[in-house]
C-alpha cells in the first residue's frame, strides 16, 4: 500500500468536473451518453519443466473507450 506525507496530500490539485447536462449528448432533458467499452486481456506463460529451469510470463491489458 501506498503512503503519502501531509505535504504530498496538501500539493495534490482537485477540479471539478462538468455538469451531466454538459456531459450529455441530445437535446433538453432527454440527452443521453453513449460509450462503446472494449477490454481485452492476454496472458502467456511458459517453462520448460527441466530441473533448475526458470519460468517466462507475458501478460498485457488494452481497454479502448469510443465516446458516442
Amino acid at each position: 500500500m501506498t503512503t503519502f506525507t501531509s505535504e504530498e496530500l496538501l500539493d495534490e490539485a482537485v477540479e471539478l468536473l462538468p455538469t451531466r447536462e454538459t456531459l450529455s449528448v441530445g437535446y433538453g432533458h432527454f440527452g443521453t451518453n453513449w460509450a462503446n467499452v472494449s477490454a481485452t486481456n492476454v496472458a502467456l506463460a511458459m517453462n520448460s519443466g527441466a530441473f533448475l529451469s526458470s519460468a517466462t510470463a507475458y501478460a498485457n491489458q488494452a481497454v479502448l473507450v469510443n465516446q458516442l
